[in-house]
């Protein structure tokens, strides 16, 4: 059923003083056309839902000159109230949060275990040596022996093989050690490797505009979007390279796959971030702005390291 709104003709009216055309103001908004009409005549049942009929209304008023937040104050009766992120949708962002920092605890934990285990085996192997080495020293005596005519023999242990074992010993331990650091100097090579998000500019207001960089290595860049019900989504590298048109995307899309790769800059456009997830080579990026914040615009710069 379409309704008398006076909200919409009071933007219609705006629209036609500024002597725009409904197809210049999807120009403009990035809304499509067919949206803008069903504003303007209160047909707002053809929206994704209430909390676009909102949004859309509200950059429909910036579009030409009216201040969306007075609009929305003058007309409150007739805007649809907004749709809040559901719990279901938060718990299942900070389970996916909780369950990352778990793992990353037990891979912290994995080079202390190496090292304890190598210690342990240096130890059991020096005291195998030693006890060689001191059970070895004992024949070292001369001793005297008949021939079987009268004469003495003397026999003397002139085998150095105690002290070949001592220095075998002590050339296992050494490599032990060699061998413990270099699986050290891996480890720790490994995590300075591991990709990284950077905040540098948090943005404000109601549709903030943040800047993050992303650290990486190797060559290839790619990017995983998950949503975990419907949101507005736009993502582009310049005006010319556009990765996706903006438009509705929600969790039968999902995941959407982006290689960013050869790419220093990536723009995002997102109308509800509380069920969107962004990852990039495996990295899920935390929001420069707390997510109940749905609509957020987000530079991610692309920084390739050496290896």
């Amino acid at each position: 059923m379409v309704l008398e709104m006076q909200i919409g003709a009071r933007l219609k009216e705006a629209r036609e003083a500024q002597n725009l055309s409904l197809e210049e103001l999807q120009e403009i908004t990035k809304i499509q056309k067919r949206y803008l009409l069903a504003i303007e005549e209160g047909n707002l049942q053809i929206l994704p839902g209430k909390f676009y009929a909102r949004a859309f209304m509200k950059e429909y008023a910036n579009a030409v000159g009216l201040d969306p937040n007075e609009l929305m104050e003058e007309y409150k009766e007739e805007v649809p109230k907004t749709e809040e992120p559901t719990e279901e949708q938060y718990s299942r962002i900070q389970r996916s949060r909780k369950s990352q920092e778990k793992s990353t605890s037990n891979f912290s934990l994995f080079p202390t275990v190496i090292v304890g285990l190598l210690i342990i085996g240096i130890i059991a192997v020096a005291i195998f040596f030693i006890a060689q080495n001191m059970s070895g020293t004992e024949s070292k005596d001369p001793v005297n022996q008949d021939d079987g005519k009268g004469n003495d023999i003397v026999i003397k242990d002139d085998s150095d093989g105690g002290e070949a074992n001592q220095n075998t010993a002590d050339e296992d331990q050494d490599n032990e050690e060699q061998d413990g650091n270099d699986e050290d100097t891996e480890e720790t090579n490994e995590k300075a490797k591991e990709p990284e998000f950077t905040v540098i500019e948090e943005g404000t207001g109601n549709t903030p505009e943040s800047t993050v960089a992303f650290s990486y290595t190797g060559d290839e860049v790619k990017a995983t979007l998950e949503a975990s019900d419907d949101t507005w989504l736009g993502v582009k590298a310049d005006e010319e390279d556009v990765l996706f048109e903006e438009n509705m995307f929600n969790a039968e899309q999902s995941p959407l796959e982006l290689d960013l790769t050869g790419k220093e800059r990536v723009f995002f456009k997102i109308g509800n971030a509380s069920v969107l997830t962004i990852t990039i080579n495996g990295k899920e990026m935390e929001y420069p702005v707390d997510p109940s914040n749905v609509r957020q615009n987000i530079w991610v710069e692309l920084k390739q390291e050496a290896e």
